[in-house]
């Protein structure tokens, strides 16, 4: 090989190392397309990846102060609808009160009669009482745990005043020991009955002469009868939170007031009515029990003033969240 046949080479390769162009001729053309579709598909999907999350994760430092707006939305919807109930209820007690023998117990639909208040003349059925509770009460500043005390009021023969079939009468609350002693007198019954029935055998069985005036001294004079006049409201079920117990009708032991199923364990009708006692003339020689006061039906565990004070603070939480949701976006000033 000649010297100008050597340098017309090398000159050749230095112009294919300086020219891209001519350098990329001596490429395949396959591997140029591959490479380049590589690079056209794969490249972008890791930047736009990260900017998806990265617009999720700034949308979702506002969904705190989103909820907080909401709940504090809710408490003035909340607010309105407890003034409505609450002027509802006192414009139903401003009104003269019904007559106890009008009333048909028969439709049980009491619902459009809810907190209008009833008179009616009856004689209470003393040993069908049931105690609701445990129910707290203050007294003179002491806390006392006590029961409300629910006493069937049955008509009065011949009266036609009187009420025309029985009633349930929320009677007010009633200490522990009201309740302990109707337990222990009930506990007493049965054995007093049955002595008084062998006593009346063993009268039957005794001499002739003396047989009729036996079962004269042994018959027992019934109980009087006292009608009483009770005003009270006309009331529904309870609706008892998660955390209050299920009643136990056999072992006698309510928790809250579930209509039908007292006025079942009384032998009543489940249409019944069901009124709770207000007086507030109470007779120091004998308070108890102490009837609801009318003032206190006017009243809700949340008043309108604690809803205000709800939305006030959820409007605080949801603009505090916001401004550091906010200040978290915000690019730092570089320090130089």
């Amino acid at each position: 090989m000649s010297a100008a046949s050597i340098s017309r080479i090398v000159a050749r390769n230095l112009r294919r190392r300086v020219n891209p162009e001519i350098r990329s001729k001596w490429v395949p053309q396959s591997s140029l397309i591959s490479t380049s579709a590589q690079s056209a598909f794969t490249a972008p999907q890791p930047v736009q990846e990260k900017r998806e999350r990265s617009i999720w994760s700034k949308l979702l430092l506002f969904v705190p102060g989103a909820i907080t707006f909401g709940l504090g939305t809710w408490q003035i919807f909340r607010r309105q609808e407890k003034i409505k109930m609450l002027e509802y209820r006192q414009i139903r007690l401003g009104t003269e009160p019904l007559k106890g023998n009008e009333i048909v117990p028969s439709s049980g639909n009491f619902d459009s009669l809810e907190f209008r208040r009833v008179q009616c003349k009856g004689v209470f059925d003393e040993k069908k009482s049931i105690y609701i509770g445990p129910r707290s009460r203050s007294i003179s500043g002491v806390t006392e745990n006590g029961y409300y005390l629910i006493t069937p009021l049955i008509p009065v023969p011949g009266d036609p005043e009187s009420i025309q079939s029985p009633i349930l009468v929320n009677r007010g609350w009633v200490p522990r020991s009201w309740r302990d002693k109707a337990i222990d007198s009930s506990a007493d019954e049965p054995l007093s009955s049955s002595s008084s029935t062998i006593n009346q055998e063993s009268a039957k069985t005794s001499w002739w002469c003396f047989w009729s005036a036996k079962l004269e001294a042994l018959e027992e004079p019934g109980p009087s009868v006292i009608p009483v006049d009770v005003i009270g409201v006309i009331r529904g079920s309870e609706k008892p939170s998660i955390f209050v117990p299920a009643n136990d009708p056999n072992a006698s032991q309510w928790f809250y007031v579930d209509v039908p199923a007292i006025a079942g364990a009384c032998r009543l009708s489940e249409n019944t009515l069901y009124i709770e006692h207000i007086n507030e003339n109470v007779n120091p020689s004998s308070p108890y029990p102490i009837p609801k006061d009318a003032n206190t039906l006017i009243h809700s565990s949340v008043m309108p003033q604690d809803h205000l004070n709800y939305m006030l603070t959820w409007y605080s939480l949801s603009t505090a969240v916001t401004f550091m949701a906010i200040k978290r976006l915000k690019p730092r000033k570089s320090r130089r």
